[in-house]
């Protein structure tokens, strides 16, 4: 069994580590590219991240591409041969996180403690009028995973949560929408919008004016999925009109933020640097390493990925 690493931005040597000691026997390597003339070292899967086209080009033997995220947009732009399978991770610890990062960012908006942390900078002692939950239902666009997950949290602050999916799923104590027909539907239900989409071409720009002004008033956003699923000016425009009440940002179009950007200074907006749930190395190792074992063994493996819906 041979496996090429190719992760972009990415340390190598202690995923390397971790995956012998997982793997013991198999050869894994730093791809590297090869040098004119030199015949490539092929691997037969790869553990990856935004690897370049260059490395597709050259692993002809390859029968699995690993992700060591969720998200699998960047592979899917590349020119993947027919039989290559991408396998993404199912979860590795980012669940938990992504379930902490939003249920802060929804109570943060839900208890006002923006105002509380103004109060302190100009020192004044004041209170805010406590408001009721069932005012504030919470939407979760996307229910994999992720989105289950995080839906499931926030249930247990009692919240009204609808969840919306392009294909019927039933989570016990929620409501749920499917399909574009119900998206409106959807929408309209909710005052705080969660966005755990995988962008694909049919979830680009998603989030634009025409969706977002069928929130009910005072809504909130809360992005954690790819930076692309929002329209940014329609989302500052819809601020700026009084629609939306704020937004907790944490993907963008551009990463890093460029300095310029009109976010960074919106009184509306919370930005955060692509953090809300980063992959943990011991976790993802573990999970790819049993895929992997499966595979050997002729068994169903969790994760592929369907390359025409994107997920």
């Amino acid at each position: 069994m041979k496996i090429a690493f190719c992760c972009t931005n990415t340390k190598a040597e202690p995923w390397l580590e971790a995956f012998r000691q997982a793997l013991p026997g198999v050869d894994i390597w730093e791809w590297q590219a090869a040098t004119p003339g030199q015949a490539p070292k092929l691997a037969d899967h790869a553990v990856v991240w935004s690897p370049p086209q260059s490395f597709i080009d050259e692993q002809t033997q390859l029968q699995n591409l690993f992700n060591i995220g969720a998200g699998v947009d960047a592979l899917l732009k590349l020119n993947l041969p027919a039989s290559l399978n991408i396998v993404r991770l199912n979860d590795a610890g980012m669940s938990v996180q992504m379930a902490e990062y939003v249920c802060h960012a929804v109570i943060r908006y839900f208890r006002e403690f923006n105002h509380y942390d103004k109060d302190q900078i100009e020192q004044r002692w004041s209170y805010r009028k406590p408001a009721w939950r069932a005012d504030f239902p919470v939407g979760v666009l996307g229910a994999g995973v992720l989105g289950s997950k995080v839906a499931q949290a926030l249930k247990q602050f009692e919240f009204p949560v609808n969840v919306w999916s392009r294909s019927p799923k039933q989570l016990p104590g929620l409501t749920s929408y499917t399909g574009l027909e119900q998206l409106p539907a959807f929408l309209k239900a909710s005052k705080v919008l969660v966005n755990l989409l995988p962008l694909t071409p049919d979830t680009e720009n998603i989030l634009n004016h025409a969706h977002l002004s069928q929130l009910q008033a005072g809504a909130y956003l809360i992005n954690v999925a790819r930076g692309k699923h929002v329209v940014d000016q329609d989302l500052i425009d819809l601020l700026d009109q009084g629609h939306m009440a704020g937004a907790t940002l944490d993907v963008f179009r551009v990463e890093p933020l460029p300095p310029e950007h009109a976010f960074w200074k919106h009184p509306k907006i919370v930005v955060t640097p692509h953090t809300s749930a980063r992959t943990l190395r011991e976790e993802s190792v573990a999970q790819i390493a049993s895929k992997i074992k499966a595979v050997y063994a002729g068994q169903f493996i969790e994760g592929r990925v369907d390359k025409v819906r994107g997920y």
